[in-house]
């Protein structure tokens, strides 16, 4: 799976202090940071809703994207299999079935490639096509959300009892947010990390 951070607000631990200090009707005192974990630790996360950031998530499961996309509170753009043919797609095996099954579970996917590509020799279109394809197929997608959402996704998805391939995802965009804003992340960094 490749994870990439596509965008982020600039400059967003200051955005987010900025708003902070706007609701107090305070001046700015302190290094930069300061009043952010101020507000985290004290549980005052709406004014994280100012800061953004945009990942791209490549070579994930279907099955992982479905779990994502329950997070209601960001922008999803995911590739489409209506519109992509899907002739030889590429597919995610879990690590408890790669450890012992690996050989079976190869072959049932060259299996379920050749039902679909069976249904599109018949004319089928895409989209009716893709009803056999398996959750396992490899997909791509796009997902926008403010540093709020992404706290809360990282408290549930980065947690041990989180499915694994969730898990992994969340726990690399935390690396990468804690990198880019530590004073909004860090203590999440240091729970799951």
């Amino acid at each position: 799976m490749d994870i990439e951070l596509v965008a982020v607000t600039p400059n967003a631990v200051e955005v987010i202090e900025n708003a902070g200090r706007t609701c107090y009707q305070s001046e700015a005192n302190g290094e930069v940071g300061d009043l952010a974990k101020k507000l985290v630790k004290s549980g005052h996360h709406s004014v994280l809703e100012h800061a953004y950031c945009t990942f791209r998530i490549n070579g994930c499961s279907r099955a992982m994207t479905h779990q994502l996309v329950r997070h209601r509170l960001m922008a999803i753009s995911q590739q489409s299999q209506r519109y992509v043919r899907e002739d030889q797609f590429d597919y995610v095996i879990p690590p408890a079935i790669e450890e012992k099954h690996k050989d079976l579970f190869v072959s049932q996917m060259e299996v379920i490639q050749g039902m679909y590509n069976e249904w599109k020799i018949r004319g089928i279109r895409n989209e009716d096509a893709r009803f056999v394809l398996p959750n396992a197929c490899e997909s791509e997608i796009v997902i926008s959300f403010n540093f709020r959402e992404a706290r809360h996704i990282f408290e549930v998805r980065c947690d041990k009892h989180a499915q694994w391939e969730i898990r992994v995802m969340a726990k690399e965009m935390l690396r990468i947010l804690n990198e880019e804003a530590p004073a909004i992340f860090e203590d999440l960094a240091e729970k799951f990390l």
